[in-house]
């Protein structure tokens, strides 16, 4: 069979009313995606401001990787996109882009959800009151006004969807991309939801989705019609959709395209006027690192307080800890006159992995949850740095408190010595430096997988390492040469020590009168002779670690995700 010529570009008249939408030009587009071969294949169109564009096809036609490559978000392999006659630049206010994924978290209000998100994504210097202004424009425009004070996770689907579109306006951008805002809602939701694009289309702003809805089509201004190879079947207006192939309905659209059919014709080949305006070289600047940092803390903080399995996991981490000591462990081991060596070393051991068990089951939820937002907010200015580090600042305090109360209540049932604050500084030292490198190591896990259900499968993972090589059961010393490596790689296996050195574990059992306490020493080696500073030291370097692989993880998911088409495509 001839290959048929090649689809003539077409695009709409650009409407006279349209002075600030961003006019959106495919030239002989084509793309390959790893993994996937040729997904688009010679993509020519023109999309102009003041219309309602959508992307229509089969499963695997490529909607979504046409709507990344014309938002500038992944680079064609040939041919090339131009935002008003020049090449898309790295996005910035003038830009929305709504993924299928919810990008707005759901335990806070909604009104206060978008006065977070805008802060992030409004100019610096921008006033409160005017943030507030904003919002309350914003909400009223999606017809969310009534529903600002609501919980987001208490919205219905069709809400959350423009709840999603809602952080896109706060900046008023030029140009909305959306990939399936319809996908899941009912009918009458799906077409209330379309005419506040249209609005948003009329008012000047380039709206640009990507549906598999029959009834979208009719409702926009302009369909682009792809084939299974990635190929421009038809590109015009919806009402000629049908006639250009032929059929009397839009299902039989489809399989006249699955058939291998393509439109001669579709629509003027040439735009009669263009409204855009040449964009803007110079980026606006965007919020600092230390104002990111601070917004996200406040926030990290708010979302820890309304989510309540956050809170339950909170309060029940001490709780299940003091009560496992109460039943393992007698009271009195550390009597200086008659102290337990076996008991001291375990209670030292336990307290090391409590802190540790802590910091890491408060760390493995905190990323993986909300990896859609974190993506849409680095394309809108978030720095991945201010964003791990409000991370730490949000849950080391609470971790902090949760070992001084651990301390507190053992010390009070009997379990610990009678000592000084020089003794208990430093057994909260080492406490919340085991805390804040399981925090960290919970931080990189939760970045590493996609998903909350892998993070949970890596909790017994990282957990038996962690006792099995701390050197309580087995001593380091009496490990094979692969043990002790492993050892070192353990950041229980220093918290261990550290708590041991502080608490005078050698000197303990030195002057003890238990006929175990002399063999344990044999058996330990100099693992407690150390000053606690040394395990300090490596506990805070195993966090910067932790914390710089995070950042590197995180920045490289956001630059694939930004450029990567859904599996779906």
């Amino acid at each position: 069979m001839p290959t048929p010529p090649p689809l003539p570009r077409v695009s709409v008249e650009a409407p006279r009313h349209a002075v600030n939408g961003l006019r959106v030009q495919a030239r002989s587009v084509s793309r390959e995606v790893r993994g996937a071969g040729r997904v688009l294949n010679g993509v020519s169109v023109d999309i102009v401001p003041g219309r309602l564009t959508a992307i229509a096809g089969s499963s695997g036609a490529g909607k979504t990787v046409l709507l990344q490559t014309l938002a500038g978000l992944s680079a064609p392999t040939e041919g090339e996109v131009l935002h008003d006659g020049s090449r898309p630049g790295p996005p910035g206010p003038d830009f929305g882009f709504v993924p299928q994924e919810d990008i707005i978290h759901r335990e806070l209000p909604l009104r206060r959800t978008l006065v977070y998100a805008a802060g992030l994504r409004m100019a610096p210097g921008t006033s409160a009151a005017t943030v507030l202004e904003t919002v309350d424009g914003v909400l009223e425009t999606l017809g969310l006004a009534e529903r600002a004070r609501t919980p987001v996770r208490a919205l219905s689907g069709g809400e959350r969807k423009r709840a999603s579109i809602a952080v896109e306006l706060l900046t008023r951008p030029r140009v909305l991309f959306l990939d399936e805002p319809t996908s899941g809602l009912d009918p009458v939701t799906g077409a209330a939801l379309l005419r506040t694009l249209r609005s948003l289309a009329e008012d000047g702003t380039t709206v640009v989705l990507t549906t598999h809805v029959l009834a979208d089509l009719l409702r926009t201004d302009q369909a682009v019609f792809l084939s299974a190879a990635g190929e421009v079947a038809y590109a015009g207006a919806p009402g000629d959709l049908c006639a250009a192939f032929g059929v009397d309905t839009v299902e039989e659209v489809y399989e006249a395209v699955a058939g291998g059919a393509r439109a001669e014709r579709a629509g003027p080949e040439e735009i009669t006027e263009s409204a855009s305006t040449a964009p803007s070289t110079v980026r606006p600047a965007r919020v600092g690192a230390l104002r990111q940092w601070a917004l996200l803390t406040r926030r990290g903080t708010a979302l820890l307080l309304h989510d309540r399995l956050s809170v339950a996991v909170l309060a029940g981490s001490p709780v299940m800890i003091v009560a496992m000591f109460a039943v393992l462990f007698r009271a009195g081991a550390f009597d200086p006159a008659a102290p337990d060596p076996g008991s001291t070393a375990m209670i030292m051991f336990w307290i090391a992995f409590g802190a540790f068990f802590f910091g890491l089951t408060y760390g493995l939820l905190q990323i993986c949850t909300e990896l859609p937002v974190l993506r849409r907010e680095w394309l809108a200015g978030l720095r991945i740095g201010p964003y791990v580090a409000s991370k730490l600042t949000t849950m080391l305090p609470v971790l902090a408190v949760a070992d001084a109360l651990l301390l507190a209540v053992l010390r009070a049932l009997d379990r610990l010595p009678a000592a000084g604050l020089d003794t208990y500084g430093s057994l909260f030292a080492s406490s919340v430096l085991a805390s804040a490198a399981a925090l960290a190591l919970g931080l990189l896990a939760s970045a590493a997988v996609s998903e909350p259900g892998q993070a949970t499968l890596m909790l017994p993972l990282l957990c038996f390492p962690q006792v099995l090589f701390s050197g309580a059961f087995v001593p380091v010393p009496r490990m094979t040469v692969a043990g002790k490596a492993i050892s070192w790689a353990m950041t229980n296996r220093w918290a261990f020590e550290a708590l041991g050195g502080g608490v005078g574990l050698e000197s303990l059992w030195r002057r003890g009168g238990s006929p175990l306490g002399r063999p344990l020493l044999a058996s330990y080696g100099d693992s407690f002779g150390h000053p606690a500073s040394r395990g300090w030291v490596i506990l805070a370097g195993f966090a910067l670690v932790f914390l710089a692989w995070t950042w590197v993880i995180l920045a490289r998911k956001c630059r694939d995700g930004a450029a990567r088409s859904r599996s779906g495509r």
